[in-house]
C-alpha cells in the first residue's frame, strides 16, 4: 500500500513537471473549435506577434513545402464576409465571419474557389480594376467547416509559398494568437537568448540614450552572462533583451510569446503577444530599440514602456518597467522568456546599485516636444505639425536646412532625424521655389532615401503626410510611366501564348492606374507584385483572328503612357 502511494505520487510529480508553464493571457479561448486550414503537418515559417520591420506579424504563416496549390479549408462554419485583391500585402485574401464572434483570414492564396472567384470577377468588371476590396452579405456565400475555399499560393508581398492565417475578434477587429485556440505547432524548444541591454533613462529615450549590450550564453532554457560580472547601475534604469524562438517542427527563428522582468523577485514588466489591434502594430518601433535596429538590424526588445506607447501587449508593469536604483545594494534581476507552448528560458543577473548625486545636466539641443500634446515647428519655408500621441516619448526636436540639389525645387529640409520613430504620419508642408511656376501641380515631396510621398499643392505649399523623420525636398514629376512589352509587338502572333505580358513602372510618384482594352473593350489586367509584370490572361472570348490591344498607364501626377499593338490569335 505504501509502495503504491509513493508510486502514484511520483507519477503525479512527473506529470506536473511535463506540463507547459501557464501561458499569460487575459481571457480563455475555445479549444477544438477551429480546424487547421491545411491538410498538411502544421509547420510555420512565421508566428503570431513575431517582430517584423514596422509591424508585429498578425497571424501564423503555415508552410506549404515551397510549392503552391494546396487546398485551403474553412476553419469553421460561417459566411464569406470580405474578399480582397491587392498589389502587395496579402495579394489575394478571404475573410470568413463565424457565428462565435470570430473572423478568420486567409492570405497569399493562388486562386479562389469557383463561387468566390465569380464574386471577385464581378467586382473587378464592375469597377474596371483588378484591385478590389469588398464586403459580402451574410447569406451570399455560406461556408461549412472544411469546405475548400481556395488554393494556397505566393501572391502579394510574400517571400515564398505559404498560407497566412489569422483569427480576429469580429467586433473589435483585434487579431488573436491562433495557438491559444488549440491550433498549436509541435514545440518542445525553449526560446534562445543572445544578449541583454542596459539603458540609462534620466532623459527621454532617444538615439543618444546611454546603453550597453552584454552577450549571454546557455541552452535548454538556462542562460547566464557570457562573462560573469556584476553590472553597475544608478538612477532610472531600463533593461532589454535579444531573444527568439524555434518550434520542434521548423528551424525558422520565430518570435517569443511572453517576456517578464523581475527585480528582487518582484515583477516590474510583462509583455505577451495574445492579441492586438491593427492601429497598434506600428508601435513595434516603440517596443524595439528603434535607433539600434536601424543602425545594426538587431531586434532588441525593450523591457520598459515609452510613455506614449499604448499597445495592449504590455499586460503588467510598475513605473512602465523603469527601475530606480538609488541605494548601495546588489539587486537580483531575472528575465523569464516563454513561447506559446510554455517552454521557458531564464536568465539571472546581478546589478550593483549606487546612490546618484543630485546634478543638473544641460538639456539636449532642440525644441522640447511633448508626446501627449500637439507640436508644431514652422518658418518661412516649412511647417511641421505632429498630432498628440504621435510621439512615443518627449523629444528635443531639431531642424536644419541643407543646400538645394540640382533638379529640385526647394532646399533639403532636415526634419529631426530618421532614428526617432513616429506612430502615424505627421503633416509636412514645404514652400517651393518660385521657379516651380506652372509645374506646381506636378510637385512631390521626396526624402533622401528615394521615398516619394503622395503630395498636393495648395496655398503656396506642397503638402504631404510624412511617415518618418528625415531629409525632405521638392521635385517635379513630368515623366510618364514606362511600358516595356514582354511578348507583344505590332503584328505579333500570340496563338500559343497564355497571356499578354508587359513590364510597367514609374520612377517617381508611382503608378496610380492602368487600363487595358482588346478590340475597344475593357479587359482585366493583373499586376504582379514581385515581377512588376502586367498580364492579361486569355479567355475564350478572344477568338481566333486579328485583334487590337491598347494599354493606358497613369502615375500619381497624371502623367500617362500609352501602348498599342495589333496581334493575331
Amino acid at each position: 500500500m505504501v509502495k503504491q502511494f509513493f508510486g502514484i505520487a511520483a507519477c503525479f510529480i512527473c506529470l506536473s513537471l511535463s506540463l507547459p508553464a501557464q501561458t499569460i493571457q487575459s481571457r480563455p479561448y475555445p479549444k477544438n473549435y477551429f480546424r487547421y486550414p491545411l491538410d498538411l503537418p502544421p509547420v510555420t515559417a512565421g508566428t503570431f506577434g513575431e517582430l517584423r520591420p514596422n509591424h508585429f506579424h498578425s497571424g501564423l504563416d503555415f508552410k506549404t513545402m515551397q510549392v503552391t496549390g494546396y487546398p485551403v479549408h474553412a476553419a469553421q462554419d460561417g459566411y464569406i464576409s470580405r474578399l480582397r485583391v491587392e498589389f502587395g500585402g496579402f495579394g489575394n485574401a478571404i475573410y470568413i465571419t463565424h457565428p462565435s464572434g470570430y473572423t478568420t483570414v486567409y492570405g497569399h492564396i493562388e486562386r479562389f474557389a469557383p463561387a468566390l472567384e465569380k464574386a471577385v470577377r464581378q467586382a473587378q468588371n464592375s469597377q474596371q480594376t483588378d484591385m478590389v476590396d469588398f464586403k459580402l452579405d451574410a447569406m451570399q456565400i455560406e461556408i461549412c467547416q472544411g469546405d475548400v475555399i481556395a488554393w494556397s499560393g505566393n501572391a502579394g508581398a510574400s517571400a515564398g509559398p505559404h498560407l497566412h492565417f489569422e483569427i480576429r475578434d469580429t467586433k473589435t477587429e483585434e487579431t488573436i494568437n491562433p495557438q491559444l485556440f488549440g491550433l498549436t505547432i509541435p514545440d518542445k524548444v525553449p526560446p534562445s537568448l543572445y544578449a541583454i541591454g542596459i539603458y540609462k533613462l534620466d532623459k527621454p529615450f532617444s538615439e543618444n540614450t546611454p546603453r550597453q549590450f552584454i552577450p549571454v550564453t546557455g541552452k535548454g532554457g538556462s542562460y547566464r552572462l557570457l562573462k560573469p560580472q556584476v553590472i553597475n547601475v544608478s538612477g532610472a534604469t531600463g533593461f532589454g533583451i535579444i531573444a527568439n524562438d524555434q518550434t520542434s517542427a521548423s528551424p525558422n527563428h520565430n518570435g517569443i510569446y511572453s517576456l517578464e522582468l523581475k527585480v528582487d523577485g518582484k515583477t516590474v514588466y510583462t509583455y505577451a503577444v495574445e492579441r492586438f489591434a491593427f492601429d497598434e502594430t506600428h508601435a513595434i518601433n516603440a517596443y524595439l530599440d528603434y535607433p539600434e535596429f536601424l543602425r545594426t538590424h538587431r531586434y532588441i526588445q525593450k523591457c520598459f514602456i515609452p510613455p506614449g506607447s499604448k499597445i495592449s501587449l504590455y499586460t503588467q508593469s510598475i513605473n512602465r518597467g523603469v527601475v530606480n536604483f538609488n541605494d548601495d545594494a546588489v539587486h537580483a534581476v531575472e528575465y523569464v522568456v516563454k513561447d506559446v507552448a510554455g517552454n521557458t528560458s531564464r536568465l539571472d543577473i546581478n546589478v550593483k546599485s549606487s546612490v546618484t548625486a543630485a546634478t543638473v545636466s544641460a538639456a539636449p539641443a532642440g525644441i522640447l516636444f511633448h508626446y501627449d500634446k500637439a507640436n508644431e515647428f514652422s518658418n518661412d519655408k516649412i511647417r511641421v505639425m505632429i498630432a498628440p500621441g504621435n510621439l512615443y516619448d518627449d523629444l528635443y526636436f531639431t531642424y536644419s536646412a541643407l543646400p538645394e540639389r540640382p533638379g529640385t525645387y526647394s532646399a533639403i529640409h532636415r526634419i529631426h532625424n530618421h532614428l526617432t520613430p513616429i506612430n502615424d504620419t505627421f503633416d509636412l508642408w514645404i514652400k517651393p521655389d518660385s521657379t516651380i511656376s506652372k509645374y506646381a501641380g506636378k510637385a512631390v515631396i521626396v526624402n533622401t532615401d528615394g521615398v516619394c510621398e503622395n503630395s498636393t499643392y495648395e496655398d503656396g505649399y506642397v503638402k504631404t503626410k510624412a511617415r518618418t523623420f528625415g531629409d525632405y525636398f521638392i521635385k517635379v514629376d513630368r515623366v510618364p510611366p514606362f511600358i516595356i512589352p514582354v511578348n507583344i509587338k505590332n503584328g505579333a502572333s500570340l496563338k500559343k501564348a497564355k497571356s499578354i505580358a508587359l513590364h510597367i513602372g514609374d520612377r517617381l510618384s508611382g503608378i496610380k492606374s492602368y487600363s487595358g482594352k482588346i478590340d475597344g473593350k475593357w479587359v482585366l489586367m493583373q499586376w504582379d507584385y514581385k515581377t512588376h509584370i502586367l498580364h492579361y490572361y486569355f479567355t475564350d472570348e478572344i477568338t481566333p483572328g486579328k485583334h487590337s490591344f491598347d494599354l493606358m498607364v497613369t502615375d500619381a501626377k497624371d502623367n500617362t503612357a500609352h501602348f498599342a499593338a495589333e496581334f493575331f490569335r
